[in-house]
C-alpha cells in the first residue's frame, strides 16, 4: 500500500528504527500492569517461518525495493529505506527490534551491555562478541565506537551528518580491559542509550570527514554482517549482496540477494514474468485472483473480503449463463452483421480469458503475506494560522471524526485488525504504548458543534460577497493556482458541501481500492450494530479492540437502511478525473445529517485538504473523502486539492501550504529521542522564520517539551514510560495530530521462500532467509500474536 511516509531514522524518525528501547533497570513489580497497558501487536508477522534445516543452501533472492540508494551511509540526509535494508544485512547492530517492537540485544555482536554507574556520570559498559570481525580481519572494537561518536557528535561541522541525537550527550569513549570492552561516559544522562551504535560503521568510514562524506556513498568495502556489498549497479538498478566469508554466525542460507529498484506500478508485471521473488505490493494488486490461496485474516483466519463483504472474487471476465446464451444466439442468428461482430467479440473474450489464465498460473507460485507496518497514518491539522490556529476548531475537527470507521475503511477489506491507533509515540505492543486518546475524547457531533459555536462559527451565518474562505490559503502562498490541471479543465479541486451533497458516502473508490470502502454504501447511515461509537472515546481501548466484524455502516451490502436502495460505487466520472481523486458527488446526505455551512465575520469555514494524486495513493484519497464527509456533518467544508506525489511533502506539508493533510510516521523504540522533534514547540529562528524541526503542524507546548526532556534524562524505565504517556495525552489534547490507523503491510512472496515477507516490527534475520528444500514446508504463522 502506498502511503506518504516520513523519512529514514538517520534523517529523522525512521522506517529504520532498528535499535532498542527505553532503558536500563528492570521494574519487575510493575511488569504485569505495564504489559496490560502496552498490549500486544495487533497483527503477527507473516514470513512463512521455517527451521534452518528445512531451508536449502544457496540460491538468489530477487527482492523488489523502491530505489537504489544514493548513499550507503545511514547517517546522511539522503539515506532511504534501501540504505536501511543494506545496513541491516552487512553491518553490526548492538540491538535489533523484536516482534513486539521492543529492543533486544544482538548476540552476534554484543555479549552484554549495561549501565555500570550513574553518579557522577552515566557510564555504559559494552562487552563485544570476541568472534566479531570486520571483513578485512580486524576485530570490531572500541576504535570503531570512538570514530562513530566523533563523527556524529556534532562537534565537527566538516562531517555532513543528518542528526546527532544521543551522540551529542557522550563525553568520552574508552577502551576497557581489552579492545572488546567499551566504556561510554555520558556528559548528560541519556535514557535511550540503546539506540546508539546501530548500525555501527568501521572506523575506515567514520574516521575522517572525507571518508564519512564520500567513502560510503556508493560502496562499502569493509563490512561485518552475514552478507557483504558486492556492487551497487546503477545501470541495472540493483544492489547485489553476497555471502560474507568471514561471518562468524550461522552461515547465510542464500548465496546472493539482489535488491532491485522497481516502481510499485511495475511490480505485478515483474511477478507475472517471474523476475522477482519478493515484493511489497498495494491492496489492488493483493486482490489479484491468481495468488495462491485466499489471504486469511491475521486474527481470525477468515478469507480476505472483497467489495460487499463477500469473499474475494475468482477469475475476472466470467460471464453469466444468460449472457453466454445470448451471445450464442446472436452469433448464430440471422442478422449476419450482428453475428459477425459477436463472433469477433467472442474471440476477443476467449483471448482475454486465455491471457487471464496465463496470468493466474504465473501468480499461483506466489502468495500474499500480510501484517501491519511499524508505522501509522495521521491526520495533520496546520495550526500556524487561519481557523485551525484556534484550538477549539482543531478539537471540533477531531470530535467530528469517527477514527474507528476510518481504520475499518482501510484495514477491514484486507482482513487486518481495524483498531484505531491510540498513541502518537508508540504502537500496540511497544513498551511505551498506552491509549491516550481519552484526553481529547471520541466522536461527538454535539460537542464538535459546541466547540465551533464557542469559537464564533455560526451555522448559516452571513457570508460577505466576494469574501474568501477563512481557511484554504496559507500565508505566504500568494495566489492559489491549480496544482495539476487535469485534461478537460478540471483543476483537481472540489469543495465538499458546495453542491449540497454529502461527501461521506462510502469513499470514492468503492470496493476497488483495498485501502478504501468495502462497498459503495453509505458510510455513516447508522451505528445500530454496536450502539457504542458515540461518545466513548473512539479509541482502540474503548470498545473497538478487535472490532472488525460487521458494521451496519461499513460494508457490506450497499443497501440503504431505510429503503433498501442500492448504494452507488462513488466513482468520480468527471472528465480527466481519476477514481478516488475527488470527493464523491451525486449522493444526497440523509435528511438532517449535516448542518448548514459555518461562517464567521462574513467568511465561510472551508479547510484546504491537500492529497497526493498518484495511483498508489488511492487509499489516502479515500480516507480524505470520508473525513470530508464527516466534517460536513458539523458544517465544516473542505476543499480537496490533489497535487503530484513529488511535490506533496516538500512543497505542501513541510512548507505549511495546507490546512489538513494525511501522512505517516514510523514507530520508534526510542520515542523520547525520535518523537521530540515531531512535537517540539516551534521557535523563531535568527532570520525571523519559524524553526519547526519536524513539527509540520506548527503546534507545540512548553509542557510537552519538558516531559520529553525529563523522559530522556531519567534512567528509570517505568518513570520514563509514565512521562512519555503524559506527553502523549497533552499532544492529544492539542488536537493538531490525530493518529488514525496502523499501515497495512502486503508482500507478494514466492511460496517456496521461507523466513521473509511481512516482517511487522521485527528486524529481518537475513541469514535465515532462503528457499525450502524439495518436499519441505514452512510453518504458517500463528492465528494471532497471543497464540
Amino acid at each position: 500500500m502506498s502511503h506518504v511516509g516520513v523519512g529514514p531514522r538517520s534523517v529523522t524518525r525512521s522506517v529504520a528504527f532498528l535499535a532498542a528501547g527505553v532503558l536500563t533497570v528492570p521494574a519487575l513489580a510493575a511488569c504485569s500492569t505495564e504489559e496490560e497497558t502496552a498490549g500486544k501487536p495487533l497483527a503477527a508477522q507473516d514470513i512463512a517461518p521455517a527451521a534452518r534445516a528445512r531451508v536449502a543452501d544457496g540460491g538468489t533472492l530477487r527482492w523488489a525495493v523502491d530505489s537504489v540508494p544514493d548513499t550507503l551511509n545511514a547517517f546522511q540526509a539522503d539515506a532511504d529505506a534501501t540504505t536501511t535494508r543494506v545496513a541491516q544485512a552487512v553491518l553490526p547492530s548492538m540491538y535489533r527490534m523484536d516482534a513486539a517492537g521492543r529492543p533486544v540485544r544482538d548476540p552476534d555482536y554484543l555479549e552484554s551491555a549495561k549501565v555500570v554507574a550513574t553518579e557522577p556520570k552515566q557510564v555504559v559498559l559494552y562487552r563485544l562478541n570476541q568472534q566479531a570481525v570486520w571483513s578485512d580481519g580486524r576485530e570490531v572494537g572500541a576504535a570503531d565506537f570512538a570514530a562513530q561518536w566523533r563523527a556524529l557528535s556534532g562537534r565537527d561541522s566538516a562531517y555532513w551528518t543528518a542528526r546527532n541525537a544521543g551522540y551529542d550527550r557522550i563525553e568520552k569513549i574508552e577502551r576497557g580491559k581489552n579492545d572488546l570492552e567499551v566504556r561510554v561516559t555520558f556528559g548528560r544522562p541519556y535514557a535511550d542509550w540503546k539506540s546508539l551504535f546501530t548500525p555501527l560503521y568501521p572506523k575506515d568510514v567514520m574516521g575522517t570527514p572525507d571518508s564519512f562524506n564520500d567513502g560510503a556513498r556508493r560502496e562499502l568495502e569493509v563490512t561485518a554482517g552475514p552478507f557483504a556489498v558486492e556492487k551497487v549497479d546503477r545501470g541495472r538498478d540493483e544492489v547485489v549482496l553476497t555471502r560474507n566469508p568471514r561471518w562468524w554466525g550461522d552461515q547465510a542460507k542464500l548465496s546472493r540477494i539482489e535488491l532491485r529498484a522497481l516502481p510499485r506500478d511495475k511490480r505485478m508485471a515483474a511477478l507475472v514474468a517471474g523476475t522477482v521473488d519478493l515484493a511489497e505490493i498495494d491492496p489492488d494488486a493483493a486482490r489479484e485472483p491468481g495468488f495462491a490461496a485466499a489471504p486469511r485474516r491475521t486474527a481470525t483466519g477468515t478469507p480476505l473480503m472483497g467489495p460487499g463483504g463477500s469473499p474475494r472474487a475468482g477469475a475476472a471476465g466470467e460471464r453469466s449463463a444468460a449472457d453466454a446464451l445470448r451471445s450464442w444466439a446472436v452469433a448464430n442468428g440471422s442478422d449476419e452483421e450482428a453475428a459477425y461482430e459477436e463472433i469477433l467479440a467472442r474471440e476477443e473474450r476467449r483471448e482475454a480469458r486465455a491471457a487471464q489464465e496465463r496470468r493466474r498460473r504465473a501468480l499461483s507460485g506466489y502468495e500474499v503475506r500480510r501484517s501491519l507496518e511499524p508505522a501509522y497514518t495521521q491526520l495533520a491539522l496546520n495550526g500556524a494560522d487561519g481557523p485551525l490556529a484556534d484550538e477549539r476548531v482543531r478539537r471540533a475537527v477531531a470530535r467530528a471524526l469517527d477514527r474507528r470507521k476510518l481504520a475499518q475503511a482501510v484495514l477491514k477489506p484486507l482482513g487486518l485488525p481495524a483498531v484505531p491507533v491510540g498513541s502518537h509515540l508508540a504502537l500496540s505492543g511497544q513498551a511505551a504504548y498506552a491509549d491516550g486518546s481519552g484526553a481529547l475524547g471520541g466522536q461527538d457531533t454535539e460537542e464538535a458543534l459546541a466547540l465551533l459555536a464557542d469559537a464564533g462559527w455560526v451555522p448559516g451565518g452571513p457570508v460577505k460577497e466576494g469574501e474568501k474562505a477563512a481557511g484554504g490559503q496559507r500565508k505566504g502562498s500568494g495566489q492559489e493556482e491549480p496544482e495539476e490541471e487535469s485534461p478537460g479543465g478540471d483543476d483537481g479541486t472540489y469543495i465538499v458541501g458546495e453542491d449540497g451533497k454529502s461527501g461521506d458516502d462510502g469513499g470514492g473508490d468503492g470496493g476497488s481500492d483495498g485501502g478504501g470502502s468495502d462497498s459503495g454504501g453509505s458510510e455513516d447511515e447508522d451505528d445500530g450494530d454496536d450502539g457504542d461509537d458515540g461518545d466513548n472515546g473512539g479509541n482502540g481501548a474503548d470498545g473497538d479492540d478487535g472490532d472488525d466484524g460487521d458494521d451496519g455502516d461499513d460494508g457490506g451490502n450497499g443497501d440503504d437502511e431505510d429503503g433498501g436502495k442500492k448504494g452507488r460505487t462513488g466513482e468520480n466520472k468527471a472528465q480527466g478525473g481519476a477514481p478516488g481523486a475527488y470527493a464523491p458527488r451525486g449522493t444526497a446526505a440523509p435528511a438532517g445529517s449535516a448542518v448548514a455551512p459555518l461562517a464567521k465575520d462574513g467568511k465561510p469555514l472551508t479547510l484546504r485538504f491537500v492529497v497526493p494524486s498518484g495511483s498508489g495513493s488511492k487509499a489516502l484519497r479515500t480516507v480524505a473523502e470520508r473525513i470530508s464527509g464527516m466534517l460536513e456533518r458539523v458544517g465544516i467544508r473542505t476543499e480537496l486539492t490533489k497535487v503530484s506525489d513529488q511535490s506533496y511533502f516538500k512543497d505542501h506539508i513541510a512548507s505549511g501550504q495546507y490546512d489538513l493533510a494525511l501522512y505517516s510516521w514510523p514507530a520508534s523504540a526510542f520515542p523520547a529521542t525520535d518523537a521530540r522533534p515531531i512535537y517540539a514547540k516551534p521557535v523563531p529562528a535568527a532570520d525571523g522564520s519559524l524553526n519547526v524541526e519536524q513539527n509540520y503542524t506548527r503546534v507545540g507546548t512548553d509542557q510537552v517539551d519538558q516531559l520529553f526532556d525529563q523522559a530522556l534524562a531519567t534512567l528509570d524505565e517505568e518513570e520514563a514510560r509514565a512521562l512519555l504517556r503524559k506527553a502523549d495525552a497533552r499532544i492529544w489534547a492539542a488536537a493538531a495530530s490525530l493518529p488514525l490507523y496502523q499501515r497495512p503491510q502486503l508482500v507478494a512472496a514466492r511460496k517456496s521462500l521461507a523466513n521473509a515477507g511481512a516482517f511487522g516490527f521485527e528486524t529481518p534475520v537475513y541469514e535465515d532467509m532462503g528457499f525450502l528444500k524439495k518436499g519441505a514446508q514452512g510453518a504458517r504463522p500463528p492465528a494471532s500474536p497471543s497464540s
